[in-house]
């Protein structure tokens, strides 16, 4: 599925209507370049798990917990990762199978030890269109 936003809002619009039908287990991987809205999809899919948190990456300390939801959200950021394998150090295992939902930033970094039914969300920018805010965001 591929859909076309315009503006932050409507990415964050896109992550509130995700998180709203995300379901315990499930683990969304974020793929983009830096700026193309990562973090703001991210708010909203917190917001949609009804997480009135403030919502950080967490690229210093690879995983952020919120549990205030209607079930935990755990939000990681890979970017800082050396080896895919330092993620077993942080307990990836317990996330990844655990009773929340995970939701990966910079995932690409760490697809091979990923159970295989992750979900793909990749942003990107096309600067062949004449919109500044304009994302493709492709989810499979």
């Amino acid at each position: 599925m591929i859909i076309e936003v315009y503006s932050e809002e409507e990415t964050q619009k896109l992550g509130i209507e995700m998180g709203k039908k995300a379901k315990q287990g499930e683990i969304y991987c974020l793929k983009g370049d830096l700026g193309v809205g990562k973090t703001v999809f991210t708010k909203g899919f917190a917001e949609g798990l009804g997480i009135a948190d403030h919502i950080t990456s967490p690229t210093f300390t690879i995983v952020n917990e919120y549990n205030s939801g209607r079930i935990p959200f755990y939000h990681f950021d890979v970017y800082r990762i050396g080896d895919p394998d330092e993620m077993y150090d942080i307990g990836c295992d317990e996330y990844f199978f655990g009773e929340g939902v995970c939701l990966i930033e910079w995932a690409e970094l760490i697809n091979e030890i990923l159970p295989y039914d992750v979900k793909w969300i990749e942003i990107s920018k096309d600067l062949t269109i004449d919109d500044v805010n304009y994302r493709k965001i492709e989810v499979r």
